[in-house]
């Protein structure tokens, strides 16, 4: 599975940004001489004390044509993406694995780890984890807070598996993400799993053709893929 749960302790490490960004806020809002700053900061954080949820639509999709199936909560958290954490990556995986499996896989608790979607041989696309929250897919804190996961169906010493279907789709998804949060098309923002720093997988592997790929991305991003979001629920399901 390409997917992999962020290095670092969550919650606690969570709890301590918080109060060091509201350390942060409190002391430049005294510095300035004005509690601006400081309510306009605790106005976007007030969903992350304890109880409190930021509202959200249920089954809602980021990207017209992807299939909502919920992951385990145990697999990403909760954020408010862009706004407290910059998207400027995506990351490419490959999930060692069939399409049902890896749903599968990010629907276990015990799994720890999922990506933002999954991308079949066939060119279907399921989202399981909103955007706007962070995955556990990187097995790096950091890119976790700043990427977007897919997840592509098959096996990294398997060329056959990299279908036609497959890359047409995931290059207008990726395309869709690097319109929504101008994202440079280029290889040092949209990445193999492998080039994430700490991580121990070889995902997409040698036979993930890169410049098909990036052309395929260039080219959906001419055409003007679908780049807004939420798209509204969609049906639920195993998306199998």
């Amino acid at each position: 599975m390409g997917a992999k749960q962020e290095s670092t302790s969550g919650s606690k490490d969570a709890d301590r940004r918080l109060g060091r960004r509201a350390l942060l806020v409190g002391g430049t809002a005294a510095a300035v001489g004005t509690a601006v700053l400081a309510r306009d900061e605790l106005a976007r954080l007030w969903w992350r004390a304890p109880g409190v949820e930021k509202p959200r639509e249920q089954g809602a999709v980021d990207y017209t044509g992807a299939r909502w199936v919920a992951a385990s909560d145990a697999n990403w958290r909760r954020a408010d993406r862009p706004d407290d954490f910059g998207i400027d990556m995506v990351v490419v995986h490959v999930t060692q694995g069939s399409f049902a499996s890896a749903v599968r896989a990010f629907q276990d608790p015990g799994h720890k780890a999922a990506a933002h979607y999954i991308v079949g041989q066939d060119g279907r696309v399921t989202q399981m984890i909103r955007e706007l929250d962070v995955a556990y897919h990187a097995g790096n804190r950091d890119y976790n807070e700043r990427s977007v996961g897919i997840e592509h169906e098959g096996f990294v010493d398997r060329p056959q598996d990299f279908t036609g279907e497959m890359y047409a789709a995931s290059a207008r998804l990726t395309a869709g993400i690097c319109a929504r949060y101008e994202i440079p098309v280029d290889r040092e923002h949209i990445i193999g799993h492998v080039e994430v720093p700490g991580t121990d997988h070889t995902d997409p592997g040698p036979h993930w053709d890169w410049d098909r790929y990036m052309k395929l991305v260039r080219r959906a991003a001419t055409s003007g893929p679908p780049s807004g979001g939420p798209t509204g629920p969609t049906p639920s399901g195993t998306g199998v």
